[in-house]
């Protein structure tokens, strides 16, 4: 099944368009995990275990496991979701962006030692840096496009000759020349729904990967309306620190099983205005 199949049975098998980010910090894990070897892959089992009856997959951000020398609990998680919940996609947010021979090594990593469904990628370097993912044909390549951070407007609202801010660009490039597999999606963050609503206006139904929401303050109705497709989907709206410690106390799962319910019926009910 391709990563576009598994998203679309999510999206009506869940009915959520919510994704839940896996950034788990040493400094936040609950107290009763202190001093576990298997602490970050039994606190993300637990999120994992929460919240999925509510979501559309998970996002693990590899960074937070990278430093924390957690790789293998990183790969635990994977192989956890795909055995326990094997209908939601795992995005591997990587944010990889190199030259071809490099950038080679990279897709392995994300889809051959942690088996992702989709990865996310840098478009900077052009088409050939991001073609061995795209060799992957059943994989998702998510590319950035416009991001949720403040200094992203920096580079990506770039006027080209002709008018056209570089992120929309971007967006034109990936839409008509990098998506011959149709496993392409892009990057737009929650926190500019104008930009949201004028990459979908160029891109047709091509999925978007929303962050955010939550602890960024992205306006979770003004992304719904800016980025849905006709038939109410088309997103994976990612929600991160305000669903993983949403409680501090003994009762964290339920916490964040709490706050991942919440943020899906916010989302049902945007859609339905």
């Amino acid at each position: 099944m391709t990563f576009t199949d598994k998203l679309n049975r999510a999206w009506t098998r869940q009915q959520s368009l919510l994704m839940v980010g896996l950034d788990p910090d040493e400094r936040r894990l609950p107290a009763e995990l202190s001093g576990r070897a298997d602490a970050v892959s039994a606190f993300c089992r637990g999120i994992v275990d929460a919240t999925a009856p509510y979501v559309c997959g998970f996002k693990p951000q590899i960074a937070y496991f990278a430093a924390l020398k957690a790789e293998d609990q990183l790969l635990d998680i994977c192989r956890y979701i795909h055995s326990r919940y094997p209908e939601l996609p795992i995005v591997l947010d990587a944010k990889r962006g190199d030259i071809g021979a490099t950038a080679t090594q990279y897709a392995r990593e994300a889809f051959e030692r942690y088996a992702a469904d989709a990865v996310t990628v840098n478009p900077y370097m052009g088409r050939d840096s991001v073609q061995p993912y795209l060799e992957y044909g059943d994989k998702g390549v998510i590319i950035l496009c416009r991001t949720s951070n403040p200094g992203g407007a920096d580079l990506q609202d770039l006027r080209l000759e002709n008018g056209t801010p570089l992120y929309l660009h971007v967006a034109d490039q990936v839409a008509r020349h990098w998506n011959t597999n149709g496993q392409c999606a892009l990057v737009v963050g929650a926190t500019v729904p104008d930009e949201i609503a004028q990459v979908r206006a160029r891109i047709g139904d091509m999925p978007l990967l929303i962050p955010g929401i939550g602890a960024q303050g992205g306006d979770i109705a003004a992304t719904v309306h800016a980025g849905r497709t006709p038939d109410g989907t088309g997103m994976m709206i990612n929600s991160s620190r305000a669903v993983l410690y949403a409680g501090t106390g003994a009762d964290w799962a339920k916490a964040a099983a709490a706050a991942a319910q919440q943020a899906r019926d916010a989302i049902r009910a945007a859609l339905e205005v």
